[in-house]
């Protein structure tokens, strides 16, 4: 079996995105067998090859595609595929659920990190404490020290989780706010031709694709959502680095 192939076994079968290093540790010895000198020749044949599997599925003829995200590696549905793929997860049930405050809260989290609850409340306009609690227990957010100011409040950061539940390889690639007010208009004309019922069940187009089936409902509610909390969020147009 060839490297490229292994490889595309390896991330296909993997659960949560693989890293370069787990993916060298797994076919080192079969490429030092084909005859690799060292481990920096190793890792260096397992990159070309990594980097002419995503190349092959970055090609039409291919509804999936090998994706960077959260550090790692995974396969993906493509963006132009999303329309199928949602027409399928409709009648699946989302395996999280969160409630508007908690959507517009993990919104400014994500756009204004990292950030405390007194400005996250002043942002949004109400008391967002008891936000925090569920977005900690759903592993979307993770602390990231406290502020030097007086008091010093804790503040808060999007999560590793978080970065998976959207696809996304790091927060830079956020939608901006302007690709957010889009978002929330298309949503807005699509819901009008809808029932209430299925305007309810029926997530919005995502700004990045889906990576399961499973998640597919939840990461399109979450980033439709989410865009609710773009006209909330000052005027940064850029997501936090």
């Amino acid at each position: 079996m060839s490297l490229k192939a292994q490889l595309e076994a390896i991330v296909y079968a993997a659960e949560m995105p693989i890293t370069l290093d787990q993916i060298i540790q797994l076919v080192k010895d079969g490429v030092l067998a084909e005859g690799a000198a060292d481990d920096n020749e190793v890792k260096s044949r397992v990159r070309a090859a990594l980097e002419e599997l995503i190349t092959d599925f970055s090609g039409a003829e291919h509804g999936i595609e090998v994706r960077q995200v959260a550090g790692g590696y995974r396969m993906s549905t493509k963006p132009e595929q999303h329309d199928v793929i949602r027409a399928f997860a409709k009648g699946l049930k989302p395996p999280i659920r969160l409630s508007l405050p908690a959507l517009e809260t993990l919104a400014v989290i994500a756009y204004k990190q990292p950030v405390t609850v007194p400005e996250i409340s002043e942002i949004r306009g109400v008391d967002s404490g008891g936000v925090i609690a569920t977005l900690l227990d759903r592993k979307l957010i993770t602390t990231a020290g406290r502020k030097a100011v007086i008091g010093r409040p804790i503040l808060y950061r999007t999560s590793k989780e978080f970065l998976l539940r959207f696809g996304l390889k790091d927060v830079g690639e956020l939608p901006s706010m302007e690709e957010f007010e889009k978002l929330v208009a298309e949503s807005f004309q699509s819901d009008l031709l809808m029932e209430p019922a299925a305007a309810e069940s029926a997530p919005a187009e995502a700004a990045q694709p889906l990576d399961t089936v499973e998640a597919a409902v939840v990461d399109d509610e979450v980033t439709a959502e989410v865009a609710v909390a773009g006209d909330i969020a000052s005027g940064d147009k850029n997501p936090a680095a």
